[in-house]
């Protein structure tokens, strides 16, 4: 590792991006048709559709409007266009992003139509691209860079290189005083107590048993007494690992050796200071990386064994394998392949430093092999159902 400084865009609140969107946010999944067609006319903005609508209430509309405001007010993100098909909702996700200080204008479709509606918006979009376009990098120091991290696909290699090398790398982050995230709640399951130990504190410990806890009663009450078939996954075993135990000793490996962390967030908050956190996450690569993109974090760690091609529209993914096999059958996905280090030819404290340089190089600008590929899976976690 040589760079501790980055060319990145520093926005209005201080924080910084190592992307520059700008992006036309649907409320509900009827706004999609009228965010995509605004994308369409005016090239260089970005619609980020899903799959939501809305009736939702209590914890699931107070995550939801978290994940919504949390990806407009992303650092990577310049300027939003929000579309809803009414006001006061929209207006929610407006003000929410507007605290951050970036431009952000929303439209309704009651009462205008969709025509209408995109033609405003459209107006709007041009407005902040052309705007958007004249922004400069910076220097940066390389800790005001976010980084999450989460695995997918894993395989025996992952434990003992790919995670390993993203531990390393996070240790190096948080010894600079950066600011990362780990999580994938139901893959710490067998390893739980040794994940509490890794605490900085009593109070973070439990913080970690109690949402744990909160996970397991959940699988109990829906009468699941074991999580076969998705816990370790198909994909898992065929890789080596046969036990949702050997699966979570592996994951942990990338919260490197020295790193403890010092609070629990709920999905999709944002932490308040640097250090390593803990992030309450689905295992689901897209649930995942959706909800730190809407935390705040800005790029994200992804080792793979067997080879997941998981992306994010707002954060980019770089993905690292020490699979082989992978590495040759999936080389399009892979911007890191650490496969040296089974083969003795690397140490540990070099991939991690390998894995940071591939990090500055991708604040500088560098796309992403899911970027490339045009890998932008945007799912929002959903806790229940509608009323």
């Amino acid at each position: 590792m040589r760079d501790t400084k980055v060319m990145a865009y520093r926005r209005e609140n201080g924080r910084v991006g190592i992307r520059n969107h700008v992006v036309i946010l649907p409320l509900d999944d009827l706004s999609n048709a009228a965010c995509e067609a605004v994308a369409n006319n005016i090239k260089g903005c970005k619609a980020i559709p899903h799959a939501y609508g809305r009736l939702q209430f209590g914890e699931d509309l107070r995550l939801f409007f978290r994940t919504m405001i949390g990806t407009g007010a992303n650092p990577n993100v310049a300027a939003v266009v929000v579309i809803g098909i009414e006001p006061e909702w929209t207006n929610i996700i407006v003000d929410g992003i507007a605290e951050t200080g970036k431009p952000v204008t929303g439209f309704s479709i009651e009462r205008t139509g969709d025509i209408g509606t995109i033609a405003k918006a459209s107006w709007k979009a041009m407005e902040y691209v052309q705007w958007a376009s004249e922004l400069s990098r910076e220097a940066c120091d390389l800790s005001d860079i976010w980084v999450s991290v989460k695995c997918g696909e894993s395989d025996t290699t992952s434990g003992l290189a790919s995670n390993p090398t993203v531990g390393n790398a996070i240790d190096k982050l948080v010894d600079m005083g950066a600011v990362c995230s780990f999580g994938e709640t139901s893959e710490i399951t067998g390893a739980e107590e040794v994940c509490r130990n890794r605490a900085a504190t009593t109070e973070a410990g439990d913080a970690f048993m109690e949402t744990f806890n909160e996970y397991n009663t959940f699988i109990n009450d829906n009468k699941t007494d074991d999580l076969s078939g998705s816990q370790p996954t198909k994909g898992n075993i065929r890789g080596g690992l046969t036990t949702i135990e050997e699966k979570a000793y592996g994951n942990l490996q990338k919260i490197g050796r020295t790193s403890k962390y010092i609070g629990v967030l709920k999905p999709a908050e944002a932490p308040d200071g640097p250090g390593l956190w803990f992030m309450d996450t689905s295992s689901a690569a897209g649930e995942a990386v959706t909800l730190w993109a809407a935390a705040g974090f800005v790029a994200h760690f992804f080792p793979t064994g067997q080879g997941n091609i998981i992306g994010n529209p707002i954060e980019p993914v770089i993905k690292l394998s020490a699979n082989p096999l992978t590495v040759e059958t999936m080389s399009e996905h892979i911007d890191y392949d650490c496969s040296a280090i089974l083969k003795g030819e690397m140490t540990l404290d070099q991939s991690g430093g390998n894995l940071l340089d591939m990090l500055v190089r991708t604040c500088n600008g560098r796309i992403t092999a899911q970027e490339v590929l045009g890998h932008e899976e945007f799912i929002l976690t959903k806790l229940y159902r509608s009323a």
